[in-house]
């Protein structure tokens, strides 16, 4: 497949090495800040997030022509942009991130002594891996996070349990948990401190054009794919008129229209990207809303915790200092009355549905003990095999306003078409009971960079189809296979009936005690790839 792909991307770049020789559009870099602040908290580079970077002006008005625009500048966006600054292959590209948010302006770290937001992430070794890459995870260790090394999930009826531990795998963490705001800041940073041409524009997309089917699409190649370019002019247009017009035009809510290689669809599960491009979604709602907030304990907490309810799961993350992050699904009329109920009210029902309510606590059987004692199951070094069921600590207070969502998977049919790639939530949306839609969307933002990074080194156009294919290929497999998991999760937890509660209390009972297994669990969830089922 590498081969066979590198052979046709090869063929192709002959054709395009041709008008290389050719400057199309005379290109100004003007180095400044974007933020109306400057460059604050610990970012003192001279380097900054680049402004007007390559337009053409013509007839007083200015054209600006990129080579890949990033609209949406969330986490997963900045973090394709910070990935793309990072590599040497990729780093000279300029780059357009188009999204309104005022917050893409600021440069400062955020206080540690504020109350924790209650929109957070629970990242993956995997991410951070991806973070230390680029360049920003110095900035998230300056400001809050909270690393946990053990998780506990159960459910209400009391018939299992199971424990995860960092070190049964031999690493020092399971995950992080950081606010949103924190790693956007932080890929800000690290885009401000790299040695990039990124753009941020501060609009939102109102219309996208596509150009027609590049003649380069074929097999021509050399001469032949010029004299196409040069059959497509009208008797009046210039050269450069006709490159223009091989390229995505934009237009955007603050008037201006900007020209690029390549679309990035990273807006979202509404993304308007995808519905421009006329890319297809499959999905469903779960008729089910997930309330967040930040809640207070009198001790840290450093343990994840969940527990499955009739309802739905409930969450709590830690956050740092003496603060967790609850996740709670419930359905939309339980949602709505519990963001208005008082805080008092609240408290009681998030201890209550934590501990001993709707059922109760997991105990260890004789059966349980005697699985203990048998190392060939329970395995060496594993040793959560032999952590004992646990209270979570009790909340009390809530620190942050509670929001609700509405909570539904949806998959778009393709991630690339023409000159356009979704990415995060453009491409997928998944239930949040695991925390695993950010991580599928880093992961995406990784592998992209990747394959163009590639592409560049073969020669390729970077909006080659059959080079956006490949990452395509590469993300759906890796994203279906999370989706499918979690959403058997969310079926399997919706009903309670006898039969089925006791295949779950099964289903417990071999994550805790079976090594294998739970090695395998905690390595996916972690984020490798790999499933060394019996390794």
């Amino acid at each position: 497949m590498r081969a066979s792909l590198s052979t046709f991307l090869m063929r192709r770049a002959v054709g395009r090495n041709v008008l290389r020789g050719v400057n199309f559009l005379p290109t100004r870099c003007l180095c400044s800040d974007v933020a109306a602040g400057g460059g604050g908290g610990g970012a003192n580079s001279s380097h900054a997030v680049e402004r007007d970077a390559g337009h053409e002006e013509r007839d007083g008005v200015t054209t600006k022509q990129y080579d890949v625009a990033i609209i949406g500048g969330g986490m997963v966006g900045l973090a394709l942009a910070s990935a793309l600054s990072s590599m040497p292959l990729t780093k000279h590209l300029k780059v357009a991130i188009v999204d309104p948010n005022p917050a893409l302006s600021l440069r400062n770290y955020y206080d540690k002594s504020e109350m924790p937001d209650s929109r957070v992430s629970t990242i993956t070794p995997a991410t951070i891996s991806l973070f230390k890459d680029v360049g920003a995870w110095e900035h998230v260790q300056q400001q809050r996070h909270a690393f946990f090394d053990q998780m506990q999930v159960w459910d209400y009826t009391g018939l299992g349990y199971t424990r995860y531990n960092a070190r049964d795998v031999g690493k020092e963490y399971l995950g992080c948990v950081v606010e949103n705001k924190v790693l956007c800041n932080s890929l800000l940073l690290s885009l401000q401190d790299a040695d990039s041409r990124k753009t941020i524009i501060p609009a939102k997309l109102t219309s996208m054009t596509l150009p027609p089917k590049s003649p380069s699409s074929g097999s021509s190649i050399g001469h032949t794919t010029m004299d196409k370019l040069s059959g497509m002019a009208k008797s009046d247009e210039t050269f450069e008129q006709i490159q223009l017009r091989r390229l995505a035009k934009l237009e955007l809510s603050d008037g201006q229209h900007i020209y690029s290689k390549l679309v990035v669809g990273a807006d979202g599960a509404k993304s308007h990207v995808r519905e421009m491009a006329g890319i297809k979604t499959s999905g469903w709602n779960y008729s089910q809303s997930g309330v967040i907030c930040t809640v207070e304990h009198t001790l840290e907490n450093h343990c994840a915790w969940q527990r499955f309810l009739p309802s739905g799961p409930i969450a709590l993350l830690p956050i740092g200092d003496k603060f967790s992050n609850i996740v709670w699904t419930m359905g939309s009329d339980d949602s709505t009355r519990h963001k208005l109920m008082s805080v008092d009210d609240f408290v009681e029902a998030v201890n209550y549905a934590l501990d001993h309510g709707y059922g109760p606590h997991p105990q260890s059987s004789s059966l349980d003990h005697y699985i203990e004692s048998l190392p060939w199951i329970t395995g060496p070094g594993t040793l959560s095999t032999r952590e004992h069921f646990e209270v979570p600590p009790k909340v009390i207070n809530v620190v942050s306003e509670r929001m609700a969502f509405p909570l539904s998977l949806m998959h778009a049919h393709n991630y690339a078409s023409s000159q356009v790639v979704l990415i995060g939530d453009a491409a997928h949306a998944v239930h949040p009971l695991a925390g695993q839609g950010v991580n599928l969307g880093f992961g995406d933002a990784s592998a992209l960079a990747k394959v163009i990074a590639e592409g560049l080194s073969l020669g390729a156009d970077i909006a080659d189809l059959a080079l956006l294919k490949k990452y395509e290929k590469e993300r759906k497999a890796a994203n279906i296979t999370m989706m499918a998991i979690l959403d058997g999760f969310q079926k399997a937890y919706s009903v309670d009936f006898g039969p089925i509660n006791l295949v779950r209390a099964a289903a417990f009972h071999g994550a805790q005690y079976i090594a294998p297994l739970k090695k395998t669990i905690i390595s996916y969830a972690m984020g490798d790839k790999k499933w060394p089922l019996f390794s």
